[in-house]
């Protein structure tokens, strides 16, 4: 950092930032008004950020700064860097005349500029990612011997959350499948779980995942719609392939709609083998389990969001970890014998569409993650971060899940189109913490400079390096599963047979509320089909997980309800299934604070502290923007009545009356209804936001006269999850109390 560079950042930490405490500022130093004339070097990253740790394309420390990958230097320069005069003109003959082909800046600025993008992902195109720490409790020595699961040891980590289907440009709150793939820099070599936030998947074997992604797809005639299942051809997939029903299920409910990634389940989906120090082997399934418990959107909710903030769930992720309030899930397993049926209680562990329900086998936490670092540049961490199933350290193995056997292919041949070579490994988020030689040279974009002249064994020119390991030196060796003889076929085991019971457990395990969820989620899917006969179809699929279900969702189709044409099995409910019931720490919620502007900015700045106190991120909303009470103690507006919408919040507080703003009428903001602004006296905007809060179970608190406001909107003072208190903090103490639960369930009258 040069000696101007330092001077401009120490001048901004002497001085007290108004946006310091509320996430989301855009660098490390506040702009100046006018555009900067004395030369600066590179800014700092902001205190949130890091990048992939310093390791050679061969997995050496390197002991350098990560500043050492950034930018560098107070001047403009080529790639090569030689220092630029001028970058807004081409160079020309003359003023007026053409372009000079000699001009080798405007050929490489431009040249590098169309090649910026790379192909997406085929899937999970969609995503945010986060670095962080995963440490070990030591609890799975009886069963696996890979270090980093040891007692105490940490483990850096950088883990991707992602949609399946959307574009890279879709939204954040769509109904979908989401990722979520960890990668762990161990030191015996990177461990990849790459998994979902349903434990399910729609197929049995690899072969098929084409067809479903396809079928889940935009329409290909018209590239439409995006990101969604609500079209012809993915019902017409799911209800002719019905091995699809459990994991399409599992998506109709409320997990397919989270309300953050912070609360969020993940699960490994396959079963792996783990190996002990001894060689004895466990059959598993991974289950990431979030501290803030397991919650989700409301329907209408994500709709509204999906509109108002497409990048809902990243900038969720990315607030918190900058607010100091690090997501944290701990890893667990649940364990089964090694049989050779390698079946459990009945159920096939090779099947990727079973789970086996928590009640029969308990998941035991192995460790902790917690995510406490954003990424410093999205393109160079996120989007070239390259997972595969196939990146495993002593300790872990696969099984013969037909799924799982075709991933290990997949993964490794897409990276080779995405990331343009085979050395895709020795990109820097992508870099392992353990020494490399591979005997693997050339090839694009290859950045080791390999030495000796004999990458290849036996060798003496080299000395016969690189000698192979053993077991006792820390080698990777696959678990000698015996392989019984068998023809050629393809079939699968009898076992893979049952498409519905599981189905059938997780309707009933479900609460009432959730099952009026999930009838609303089939109804509104299915109606947007075009072919009447795809929707009796799926009626004859829902017919055979559960006749309510089936009825529920016929009557909202206007279509009857066939009867089911297998036999409906009555397995016991798994109350793990659910979401609701429990409580969970309220870290890192949000929480809207209406202010009519300058009235009560006592009370309102008690709120707000109180607020960033209990670990929460307080929002002030007012008429408009800028500072309030610039002759006291300042308050910051971080939104308006015209940008505010009642989904960004968790909880809403309401200090004061607030009346119409100068901009609350239809012309200027289409929220507003003219009629309801001259008659109610509140500002439209709030009481359109106090009605949706309400509608979506959130929690309101008034104090004083901001109880009118809520009258207005037509909302009982003491309706379920509604609190009236006599001042902020009694108000605000409630409000984190209805905040354990995630909503106020009991305003929802279910009717199945």
């Amino acid at each position: 950092m040069t000696a101007a560079t330092e001077k401009v950042v120490e001048k901004v930490q002497e001085a007290v930032h108004p946006r310091n405490d509320i996430p989301g500022v855009p660098n490390s130093v506040p702009p100046q008004l006018d555009e900067p004339t004395e030369p600066v070097g590179p800014l700092p990253p902001k205190p949130d950020q890091s990048g992939p740790d310093t390791y050679s394309p061969t997995g050496q420390p390197t002991g350098a700064s990560r500043k050492e990958f950034a930018q560098g230097g107070e001047y403009l320069t080529t790639a090569q860097g030689a220092r630029l005069y001028d970058t807004d003109h081409s160079l020309k003959a003359g003023p007026r005349g053409p372009v000079l082909l000699q001009d080798h800046h405007l050929r490489e600025k431009i040249t590098h500029f169309d090649h910026e993008r790379i192909p997406e992902r085929v899937v999970h195109a969609r995503g945010a990612a986060a670095h962080g720490i995963f440490q070990g409790y030591g609890t799975a020595a009886g069963i696996s011997k890979a270090a980093f699961l040891g007692k105490d040891v940490e483990t850096p980590v950088f883990v991707r959350f992602s949609t399946v289907l959307g574009s890279r440009g879709s939204a954040d709150t769509v109904r979908d499948t989401r990722g979520f793939a960890t990668k762990f820099y161990t030191d015996e070599g990177i461990f990849d779980l790459v998994g979902n936030n349903i434990p399910v998947f729609f197929i049995q074997d690899a072969i098929k995942f084409p067809d479903v992604i396809h079928a889940g797809k935009p329409h290909p005639d018209r590239e439409i719609p995006q990101a969604q299942s609500a079209h012809d051809t993915f019902w017409d997939f799911v209800t002719l392939h019905t091995e699809a029903t459990h994991h399409t299920l599992w998506n109709m409910s409320d997990r397919g709609i989270p309300r953050s990634y912070r609360m969020m389940e993940g699960f490994g989906v396959h079963t792996f083998r783990l190996v002990n120090a001894e060689g004895a082997t466990t059959l598993v399934k991974f289950h990431w389990k979030p501290k803030l418990g397991v919650h989700s959107l409301v329907w209408e909710e994500a709709q509204i969001t999906a509109g108002m903030d497409p990048d809902f769930h990243r900038r969720d992720l990315f607030d918190a970890i900058e607010a100091g309030a690090f997501p944290q899930w701990e890893l667990g397993v649940q364990t089964f014998p090694d049989t050779e049926d390698q079946l459990f209680e009945g159920i096939d562990l090779l099947d990727p569409t079973k789970i086996v329900p928590e009640e029969l086998a308990p998941v035991q936490p192995i460790g902790l993650l917690t995510l406490n670092a954003n990424t410093s540049n999205f393109f160079a961490e996120t989007e070239q971060v390259a997972f595969h199933l196939g990146n495993l350290v002593p300790g872990i193995d696969v099984t013969n899940d037909p799924l799982l056997q075709g991933r290990l292919f997949s993964y490794l041949d897409t990276q080779l189109t995405r990331l343009g070579g085979p050395n895709f490994n020795q990109l820097p988020i992508n870099r392992t913490h353990a020494p490399v030689n591979d005997m693997l040279r050339d090839g694009m974009h290859q950045t080791a400079v390999h030495r000796g002249v004999a990458p290849y064994r036996p060798n003496s020119l080299d000395g016969g390096c690189p000698f192979l390991a053993g077991a006792d030196t820390g080698a990777f060796i696959e678990v000698p599963v015996e392989v019984p003889a068998a023809r050629k076929v393809r079939e699968a085991a009898a076992s893979f047979d049952d498409h519905y019971s599981q189905a059938r457990l997780f309707w009933l395990s479900m609460t009432s509320t959730e099952r009026e969820h999930i009838v609303a989620a089939y109804t509104f899917e299915l109606n947007k089909c075009y072919e009447a006969v795809i929707k009796e179809r799926a009626l004859t699929v829902l017919a055979n997980i559960d006749p309510v279900l089936c009825a529920e969702v016929a009557a909202g189709l206007g279509l009857p309800a066939p009867a089911a044409t297998v036999a409906l099995t009555e397995p016991v409910p798994s109350p793990a299934l659910s979401q609701l019931g429990a409580r969970w720490p309220v870290d890192g919620r949000i929480i809207g604070i209406v202010t009519a502007g300058d009235q009560d900015l006592t009370a309102v700045r008690t709120a707000r502290q109180t607020v960033l106190d209990a670990g929460m991120v307080p929002l002030v909303i007012a008429p408009t923007g800028g500072v309030l009470d610039t002759d006291g103690e300042p308050v910051t507006v971080q939104r308006t009545f015209a940008t505010a919408r009642s989904t960004e919040f968790d909880a809403i507080l309401v200090a004061g009356t607030p009346a119409p703003g100068a901009d609350a009428y239809g012309a200027r903001d289409a929220k507003v209804d003219d009629d309801v602004a001259v008659g109610a006296g509140i500002d439209p905007r709030v009481l359109l936001m106090l009605t949706e809060a309400y509608r979506h179970g959130k929690a309101l608190g008034t104090w004083g006269d901001g109880v009118d406001a809520l009258e207005a909107a037509g909302i009982a003072p003491d309706a379920p999850g509604v609190v009236t208190a006599a001042d902020a903090g009694a108000a605000l103490e409630a409000v984190t109390e209805l905040l354990a639960r995630h909503r106020a369930w009991d305003r929802f009258t279910p009717a199945v």
